[in-house]
């Protein structure tokens, strides 16, 4: 009896849902998309040397601090910083009364040492003469000759003297050591110059280095004379330069586990401490390429259209790497070889969407 009711409650249900299916409007069929069309490419594998690109800065071929062996308060400044100056100019002054009475106490002090060597001079002929006579001894004779030797070493060591406290008074008025534009002037009028104390510092007008930090896992990769090429970041008009190695430091800095290689890039005229980058020929790789034309970046995404086995556009997200010199750019991820996209489509599409392909 159970059974029965379950059977006719069952039948019941089915007659509600067929009737209510029937009673129903038949849904709207979704409406046709437009169709794009475009030039279609085909996502090649290559195989080659992926670049590695390397990191420095801009470095003068010579520079120097200038400094000085006077003491004293500096009383003129020549040059401001960004002049161009010939060697041997004037930069600075300093007060050169102190020195002055050094080359002073030197000259008077070579004056007695001369007069002490015309007296033993005097005094070893004469007891030459006495021992001659018989008159002296072997022993006052060598004394007398001792004495005069004393004093011909008394003189040369007083001129040694006066030489070098003239060289020292040289020195008040600081030269530039070589043709040098002046990068800035450390101290003013007033300022107390010493020895070893920085005064100005210059850099040599023509002839640049670039210092690359290059990585030990690279370091391989560059050796002596190689070509690299050279680009500046705030000199887009320069374009890329070529550079030749010309010293690899052989010791890593322990901190950060790089070498520093000088690359020379003579004829520019590039400021120092200007950011550059080079390009090392990396491993053989095999790399996925598409125009980049194909590629669209929205809200920080980077798409492709890509052409599916039917007929019609797959907006796909891609990641990209870096650029080729042929106009096409590197894919990491998001497509496979083989795959093939819209080269010119006017941008992203929604799936589905018809492809016309122009030949």
């Amino acid at each position: 009896m159970k059974t029965s009711k379950l059977l006719t409650v069952s039948i019941l249900g089915l007659a509600v849902g067929l009737t209510a299916a029937c009673g129903s409007e038949a849904p709207d069929a979704p409406a046709k998309l437009p169709p794009i069309s475009g030039h279609v490419a085909t996502v090649e594998a290559i195989r080659g040397a992926k670049p590695v690109e390397i990191y420095g800065v801009v470095q003068p071929s010579r520079q120097s601090f200038v400094s000085s062996r006077v003491i004293g308060p500096v009383v003129a400044t020549k040059v401001e910083a960004g002049e161009i100056v010939k060697k041997g100019q004037a930069l600075l002054e300093i007060q050169p009364q102190t020195v002055e009475g050094q080359v002073a106490q030197a000259k008077g002090a070579l004056a007695q040492a001369e007069a002490a060597l015309s007296l033993a001079e005097k005094n070893a002929r004469r007891f030459e003469q006495l021992h001659e006579e018989h008159a002296a001894s072997d022993l006052e004779l060598d004394m007398a000759r001792m004495q005069h030797e004393q004093a011909l070493g008394a003189v040369k060591q007083a001129k040694g003297a006066v030489q070098a406290a003239s060289s020292v008074a040289a020195e008040a008025v600081v030269r530039a050591p070589f043709a040098a534009r002046i990068v800035s002037r450390l101290v003013d009028v007033g300022d107390l110059a010493a020895p070893g104390r920085p005064l100005v510092r210059v850099e040599s007008l023509s002839g640049r280095k670039v210092w690359l930090t290059v990585r030990e896992a690279d370091i391989q990769r560059v050796h002596q004379g190689q070509k690299l090429s050279v680009s500046f970041d705030t000199r887009p008009d320069l374009g890329t330069v070529d550079g030749i190695v010309n010293e690899i430091v052989p010791a890593a800095d322990p901190a950060t586990h790089t070498f520093t290689v000088k690359v020379s890039v003579d004829g520019l005229d590039v400021a120092s401490g200007t950011s550059a980058r080079a390009d090392l020929p990396g491993k053989v790789t095999e790399r996925l390429a598409v125009p980049a034309s194909a590629v669209f970046d929205r809200g920080g995404l980077q798409l492709v259209v890509a052409l599916a086995s039917d007929g019609t556009a797959r907006t796909r997200a891609v990641t990209t790497g870096a650029s080729m010199a042929d106009g096409r750019v590197e894919v990491l991820s998001g497509l496979k070889a083989g795959d093939r996209i819209v080269v010119d489509a006017p941008g992203p599409v929604a799936d589905g969407t018809p492809v016309e392909v122009v030949k």
